[in-house]
């Protein structure tokens, strides 16, 4: 590959160090030497002319799905929009949902993994370390860290995706989680709010944290609630949802002695927001006791959901009959009704992103109220049928999450907190409407919140981008620009860094600002524009 000289850069190593004057020299995958302005660097087979621009470690995305992507072939065009916003790693396997472990005898259970499937994978694997190999023999077009998903495990080792495990059941997923680490798993991840995970008692969900523990891997969360309620727990609860969700995995981390890493950090419907500062104060409260808690956030009031996320536990166990049972439906439609007005949601909130049902392609894009008019009936009605015709498939984007436009407050204040990292939380499609955080969450956070709103520092900002983000999963040889380390890195302008968000029915665009992207030493987006350059990505293994 030869060398690369990055001439006359401000760098800003990701250490959260005051940024400064300097030449970057890359030797074939990795960072020769980090030359200061005033000494003259060596020559170079090629050279990128920094000037005036910032120079910082390729991103991490804390919290991404792009592991479903990485198996088809053309995953590099996909994946395209990740390293044009300057993410060079990605950590995947989140919300309780791996591609690995998988077992054919449970084919049918893996249904549930549709909504993340631009297409029907092969599954030429088993186990993680297969995978792992199937993506080596791929080659990726990002970095990617894999955690392996409870959720994945169960469906592999249970088959019977809900109700309480059997003791058989439970050892044998506990054994599949180590033999999961040791193939190469950074970490295990939980979706408490999705089936099968919201079925799982805390006493299961401690068992998996306690081998995590063990093996001194993070588990990242998917709350059971994200919103003050919730189908999980009783509409009598007193306590708001999402904080007694909060406080049961503190109390696991507490008792486990597991790193805790809560996924998309959010707010969920409009009276959901007031929650925020109890919600962060429970955390720096746990943190002064000793457990190692942190979080990852996204800088959106969306995000992307299956159509079922706000379907309660007795209806989904009694689907498909529910969704034609009279008694069910009433019953349904009042819960949600009554939910929703609690929560400070409509059905306005509520848009299709990818609808899972054939011939429907005209619903893109499209709110539950927009869908129901053009199928002549009530959003209830048109919400449960685009439910049932999608097999609870169809992938959403929900909004008022911790805000809307005009109302960031609570967005940003999670944002800010120096324990947060950031995420993409992105399921990306070739087809379909866009979640606007697989284009813009770099750019926006670096641009419209650092530079223009000063919520905190740039050097916070690409620290908590990068080298945070690698040392929460132990991630050594990335997140940092120094001697030695992967040349993984970002050149962006400062001044003109920002995301193209999306407006009403036009989906985000191209991010701004983002000049050059390298991975592991080669130059993948020159301009602003993926280069289409061999892929180079590595899998990491723990």
């Amino acid at each position: 590959m030869g060398t690369l000289l990055i001439r006359s850069g401000r760098i800003i190593d990701g250490t959260g160090r005051e940024p400064f004057d300097g030449n970057i020299l890359i030797r074939d995958d990795a960072i020769a030497d980090v030359i200061p302005a005033q000494s003259e660097p060596p020559p170079a087979d090629a050279m990128i002319d920094a000037a005036g621009c910032i120079v910082s470690p390729g991103f991490i995305d804390m919290h991404s799905h792009s592991d479903w992507v990485l198996p088809l072939s053309d995953h590099h065009i996909l994946l395209a929009c990740l390293l044009e916003q300057g993410i060079t790693t990605v950590v995947a396997g989140n919300c309780g949902f791996s591609p690995a472990p998988y077992n054919p005898h449970a084919s049918a259970s893996f249904s549930a993994l549709t909504p993340l499937l631009e297409r029907p994978l092969d599954y030429t694997w088993r186990t993680m370390g297969q995978f792992l190999d199937t993506l080596e023999e791929y080659r990726p077009a990002v970095n990617i860290a894999e955690l392996v998903g409870h959720s994945t495990v169960r469906i592999a080792c249970a088959r019977t995706r809900r109700g309480v495990l059997t003791r058989k059941e439970l050892a044998t997923s506990l054994d599949a989680v180590r033999k999961a680490f040791d193939e190469g798993a950074w970490g295990l991840s939980f979706g408490l709010g999705y089936d099968p995970g919201m079925f799982s008692p805390l006493e299961e969900i401690e068992a998996f944290c306690r081998v995590a523990s063990d093996y001194s891997r993070p588990v990242t969360v998917h709350l059971k609630a994200l919103s003050v309620l919730s189908p999980t727990y009783p509409l009598t609860t007193i306590k708001a949802h999402n904080l007694l969700a909060l406080k049961e995995m503190i109390d696991i981390a507490g008792k486990t002695g597991v790193r805790l890493q809560l996924s998309h950090f959010i707010f969920v419907g409009r009276r959901s927001w007031g929650s925020s500062k109890k919600a962060l104060k429970m955390v720096e409260k746990a943190r002064s006791r000793g457990v190692d808690v942190m979080f990852d956030a996204f800088p959106y009031a969306c995000g992307n959901t299956t159509v079922n996320v706000v379907l309660p536990f007795w209806f989904l166990a009694k689907t498909p009959q529910a969704y034609r049972n009279r008694i069910s439906r009433a019953h349904l439609k009042a819960e949600l009704e009554a939910g929703f007005a609690l929560l400070g949601f409509t059905y306005r909130d509520f848009q299709v992103m990818h609808p899972a049902v054939a011939g429907a392609e005209d619903l893109i894009g499209l709110t539950i109220p927009q869908i129901a008019e053009k199928w002549g009936m009530p959003p209830f009605d048109a919400y449960l049928r685009l439910s049932e015709e999608s097999r609870g498939s169809a992938l959403m984007l929900f909004h008022a999450y911790s805000g809307e436009p005009g109302r960031q407050e609570v967005i940003e204040r999670v944002l800010s907190h120096e324990l947060c990292m950031f995420e993409t939380d992105a399921v990306i499609r070739s087809t379909g409407y866009p979640n606007p955080a697989a284009k813009g969450t770099f750019p926006r956070i670096l641009g419209p919140l650092v530079r223009d709103r000063k919520l905190f520092s740039l050097e916070q900002a690409v620290n908590r981008s990068t080298l945070a983000c690698a040392q929460r999963f132990g991630i050594a040889d990335r997140g940092r620009i120094a001697k030695g380390m992967a040349a993984d890195i970002v050149i962006f302008d400062p001044s003109a860094v920002s995301d193209t968000p999306p407006e009403g029915v036009r989906p985000a665009g191209r991010p701004r600002g983002i000049l050059h992207v390298l991975l592991n030493g080669r130059h993948v987006v020159r301009d602003g524009v993926y280069t289409g350059e061999t892929r180079c990505g590595r899998v990491l293994r723990a």
